[in-house]
């Protein structure tokens, strides 16, 4: 349920320029990049190529030749949860990054050039999430949705949603719709008539090890064979696969603790 994903055909679709506030990319930071690579190569089936290198080393993954995500290289002495992080398109990532600081957000990093690429900055949210904001130039990001192993959905997971969708409509020009249900703080985040992500309130059931946090979504083609192969490769099942309003899906994390979900969405 990214951007284009309503009109992504059976083969998959490419993508050209993604629009404002909508998510455009994601990332992953860690501290043995081969060990990575070769797991969700494995796992997903993709091909890596050098990216930017202002972060540290950086490949991109590759499906089918079009890029759908990043993986970076912590610096050794930089102890930061190892995560997969989303990227939100914007048009000025400094004026972006302007209203996340005016917002009650935090900018971690940037904003700052990736050569010739574009324009980033690595911010949080008042509640601690972290994500990414993208200003393209030669890399527009996500080339390609629709088929096993492209990134599918976002999901924030926090302690409650009303403060925090404040925050995403207000930077972002996210509008948001109420999930109704007597015991679910759930709200899902429009753009231009596209449903492009959502925010999960957990409250006190929110992971105590992690804090509030964007979970990336994987097109998977059987979400059962999938979580059997993470798991297999050397990462860990944390929520097993169950049938959900998205379709069928899990929660595992890589080798490395980098946790995100396995989605066989519904025909």
């Amino acid at each position: 349920m990214t951007e284009a994903r309503g009109s992504a055909g059976l083969n998959g679709e490419a993508h050209g320029r993604h629009a404002p506030g909508s998510p455009c990319w994601v990332s992953l930071m860690v501290h043995g990049p081969a060990a990575t690579q070769e797991f969700y190569g494995e796992l997903f089936g993709w091909e890596f190529q050098p990216g930017p290198q202002q972060l540290g080393p950086y490949v991109r993954a590759l499906l089918d030749g079009q890029e759908v995500a990043g993986i970076g290289q912590l610096p050794p002495d930089r102890h930061l949860p190892i995560a997969w992080t989303p990227y939100f398109a914007s048009t000025d990532v400094d004026q972006t990054a302007e209203t996340v600081r005016l917002c009650g957000g935090t900018v971690g990093v940037g904003p700052l050039d990736a050569g010739e690429a574009g324009r980033l900055a690595i911010c949080s949210d008042p509640s601690g999430a972290v994500f990414g904001v993208w200003q393209a130039a030669a890399h527009l990001g996500i080339a390609l949705t629709g088929v096993p192993g492209t990134p599918v959905w976002n999901e924030l997971l926090t302690f409650e949603t009303a403060s925090v969708t404040k925050f995403y409509e207000t930077v972002f020009g996210h509008e948001q719709q109420a999930v109704a249900s007597a015991d679910f703080d759930y709200v899902t985040l429009h753009l231009g008539g596209r449903t492009i992500a959502a925010i999960l309130g957990l409250g006190q059931s929110l992971p105590r090890d992690r804090g509030p946090h964007w979970m990336t979504f994987f097109e998977v083609a059987d979400t059962d064979e999938s979580t059997a192969r993470a798991v297999s490769l050397g990462g860990h099942l944390l929520k097993a696969p169950h049938d959900s309003a998205l379709g069928r899906m899990s929660t595992v994390t890589d080798p490395e603790g980098a946790r995100f979900s396995l989605l066989q969405s519904r025909p």
